[in-house]
C-alpha cells in the first residue's frame, strides 16, 4: 500500500502482525519499492535487486543506501506513522560518505556529498573526511588521489556554484580509487621523551631521506610535528629534502609536498602528523635525476647546478618589498626558453644577485614552462604532453611553496624547474603558432556555450586556444572564463595530469592576472584540456544520476536528458 503524507510517498508493508513504513523510493536509484518483493523481512527492489532489512532499513548491498524507515504505532484499527525518520539524517549521510570511500562507491559518494551540502555541511569538513581517509588507508602514502582532492578544493572559488559539488565528488572518488585494495598505513610513533633540537632533527631527516631510510625519516618528521615545531621549520625540513637531489620523481615529490601543505591550510594544522608523514615514501623512493641520462649527457646539468648552488648562500635574503635592479620577467623568459643551459643558470643567478624577489623568479620560471605548452607542437607524440605538464606543474609548485616558505634550499627547485624547461625545448620544434585573435569565441557573452561546443570536438587544440586568447584580449570577464574551463574539466572522466594542469594554471593566472604570463597559463591549460577531451564521461553520468535523484526526478520513468552535451 502506498500513501502520500506531505512530501513523502510512504510504502506500507504488512508481515505477520507487524506493519512497516518506509520511503517508497529505493535509496539506490529511486525505483518504487512497493513493486518489490518481501520475503522473511527482506525487501528486494526489482530494478537493481538491492536488498533491505525492512525493520531497520539497512541494506545488504553497500552500493545502495539504507532505507528511510518511519516509526509505526498501531492504535486499535488505526496505523499511525511518525513522519520523522528514526535516524539522524546528517550522521547517517556522513556514515554513507565514509562507506563510499572505504568501498569505492562513486554513486554513494556523489549522493552523500549532495545531501550533506543540502544539510548545510561545510565543504571544508567534507574535504577533511577525504584527507583523513586518504592519509590513513594508502600504505604508499600521498599520491594522485589526495593531490586531486586538494586541487579540487583549491579550484572551488573559481567554479560555478553548480560545479562545486561535482569537484568534491571527483576529489573524494579519486581518493577512494587510490586507496581501493591498498594496505593501510601504520604510523610510526614519535621519539619518546623530549625531542632533539630542531636543527638536529632537520639534519637527521635529510640524512635518512638521502639513504632512502623511510622508517628513520618518518620517525624524525613525526617527532618534529609532535614537538610543536612551527610550520615554517617543518616545511624547511621537507622542501630541503625534496631538493637535495634533482627533480625527484619527475617533480612529483615536491609537487605532492606543496599540495600537502595546501591541504593543511584548508583542513587545519591538527592534521599535520599523518598528512606530512605520508610524504616520506615518495621522498625516499623517487627517482633522482642524477640517475637520468638526459641530465648528464650531452651537457652535465647536474654538475652545472651544483656549481650554482655553491653561490646560493651569498644571495641576498628574500625581500618582496625591495626588487633591487629587477625589472620583471621580460628579460629572463627568452633566456629560459633558449638552448644554452649555462646562460640560463647565469641569468637566474644574476636576477637573484640583483635583488629579484625569490617568488617572482620562481613565478617567471613557471611562466616559461606555461609558454612551452602554449607553443607545444602537434607534431609531438601524444605522451609528450605529459612531459611538458610535469615541468609546468613542478615549476608552479615551487612558486607556490616559495610564496609560503621562502628558503635558499627551495631556490634549488627554481633551478631544477629551469633545467626541465630547457630539456623540454624539443617540444617546441617546430613551435606551434601563438593563438591569433580571431572569431573563434564568437559572442563573448556566450563563452560557456562556445567552449563547451569546442571541447565536444576531438583535438580542437588550436581552436580552443584561439577562443581563450581572443576572449582575454577582448577584456572578457575572467571569472566566467575560469568557470567555463572548470566545467569543461569536470564533465570529463578524471585525468590526473589534466587536473594538475588546470589547477596550476588557475593559480598562475590569479597571480599574473592582466599580464602575458597570466594569459599564457590559461591558454596552456585550454590547449592541454582540448588535447585530452572528449572522454566517455562515465563519471559525469554517475554524478548526473546522483544529481537528478537529489532533485527527486524519477529515473525509472524518464531516462532522457542524460546526453553528454547537457550540463
Amino acid at each position: 500500500m502506498v500513501i502520500r503524507a506531505g512530501r513523502h510517498m510512504i510504502a506500507l508493508f504488512a508481515e505477520g502482525d507487524r506493519i512497516y513504513a518506509i520511503d517508497n523510493r529505493c535509496p539506490h536509484m529511486g525505483f518504487p519499492l512497493h513493486r518489490g518483493t518481501l520475503r522473511e523481512g527482506l525487501l528486494t527492489c526489482h530494478w537493481h535487486h538491492a536488498r533491505f532489512d525492512l525493520q531497520t532499513g539497512g541494506t545488504f548491498d553497500l552500493w545502495a543506501d539504507d532505507l528511510i524507515v518511519f516509526p509505526v504505532e498501531i492504535r486499535g484499527e488505526e496505523v499511525w506513522v511518525n513522519l520523522h525518520p528514526r535516524e539522524d539524517r546528517h550522521a547517517q549521510t556522513r556514515a554513507r560518505l565514509e562507506d563510499g570511500l572505504k568501498h569505492h562507491l562513486p554513486l554513494v559518494l556523489a549522493k552523500s556529498i549532495l545531501r550533506l551540502l543540502d544539510l548545510g555541511e561545510d565543504p571544508v569538513e567534507i574535504f577533511r573526511i577525504g584527507l583523513e581517509f586518504g592519509v590513513h588507508y594508502r600504505q604508499a602514502g600521498w599520491g594522485p588521489g589526495l593531490t586531486i582532492l586538494t586541487a579540487m578544493m583549491n579550484m572551488l572559488p573559481y567554479l560555478d556554484p553548480r560545479d562545486r559539488p561535482r569537484a568534491l565528488y571527483h576529489g573524494l572518488d579519486a581518493v577512494a580509487e587510490d586507496c581501493e585494495g591498498a594496505s593501510p598505513r601504520f604510523p610510526i610513533r614519535p621519539l619518546p621523551g623530549p625531542a632533539s633540537d630542531p636543527e638536529r632533527l632537520r639534519r637527521w631527516f635529510r640524512q635518512f631521506v638521502e639513504v632512502r631510510d623511510a622508517e628513520g625519516a618518518e620517525r624524525c618528521l613525526a617527532s618534529a610535528v609532535e614537538a610543536g615545531l612551527p610550520p615554517l621549520a617543518i616545511a624547511d625540513m621537507i622542501f630541503a629534502s625534496a631538493t637535495d637531489h634533482r627533480y625527484i620523481a619527475i617533480g612529483h615529490a615536491l609537487d605532492f609536498a606543496n599540495k600537502a601543505f595546501e591541504a593543511l591550510e584548508i583542513a587545519g594544522w591538527q592534521h599535520a602528523g599523518p598528512t606530512l608523514t605520508s610524504l616520506v615514501p615518495i621522498l625516499v623512493s623517487g627517482e633522482r635525476m642524477e640517475e637520468n641520462a638526459a641530465w648528464r649527457h650531452p651537457v652535465g646539468l647536474v654538475a652545472l647546478l651544483e656549481q650554482a648552488f655553491e653561490i646560493l648562500p651569498t644571495i641576498p635574503a628574500a625581500d618582496p618589498a625591495s626588487k633591487g635592479k629587477w625589472t620583471g620577467p621580460e628579460r629572463l623568459i627568452p633566456v629560459l626558453l633558449g638552448d644554452q643551459p649555462v646562460d640560463i643558470v647565469e641569468a637566474l643567478l644574476e636576477a637573484l644577485q640583483e635583488g629579484a624577489p625569490w617568488e617572482e623568479v620562481a613565478g617567471t620560471v613557471a611562466a616559461a614552462a606555461a609558454l612551452r605548452i602554449v607553443r607545444f607542437s602537434m607534431n609531438n607524440e601524444f605522451s609528450d604532453w605529459d612531459t611538458a605538464l610535469h615541468t609546468f606543474s613542478f615549476a608552479s609548485a615551487v612558486h607556490q611553496a616559495m610564496r609560503r616558505f621562502p628558503s635558499r634550499a627551495l631556490l634549488r627547485g627554481v633551478f631544477d624547474a629551469a633545467m626541465s624547461v630547457y630539456l623540454d625545448r624539443f617540444l617546441n620544434i617546430p613551435p606551434a603558432p601563438l593563438p591569433e585573435e580571431g572569431s573563434a569565441m564568437g559572442d563573448p557573452d556566450h563563452v560557456e556555450e562556445t567552449l563547451q561546443a569546442l571541447l565536444n570536438r576531438q583535438a580542437a587544440v588550436q581552436e580552443v586556444a584561439s577562443a581563450v586568447a581572443g576572449y582575454l584580449r577582448a577584456g572578457g570577464e575572467a571569472s566566467r572564463l575560469l568557470a567555463a574551463l572548470g566545467h569543461g574539466l569536470l564533465r570529463e572522466d578524471r585525468n590526473f595530469h589534466t587536473i594538475q594542469m588546470m589547477e596550476a594554471a588557475f593559480r598562475q593566472f590569479s597571480i599574473w592576472r592582466g599580464t602575458s604570463p597570466g594569459d599564457w597559463a590559461l591558454i596552456a591549460a585550454a590547449r592541454y584540456l582540448a588535447a585530452h577531451v572528449p572522454t566517455r564521461r562515465a563519471q559525469e553520468q554517475t554524478y548526473r544520476i546522483a544529481e537528478r535523484l537529489h532533485r527527486g526526478e524519477r529515473l525509472y520513468e524518464e531516462l532522457a536528458g542524460m546526453g553528454q552535451g547537457e550540463r
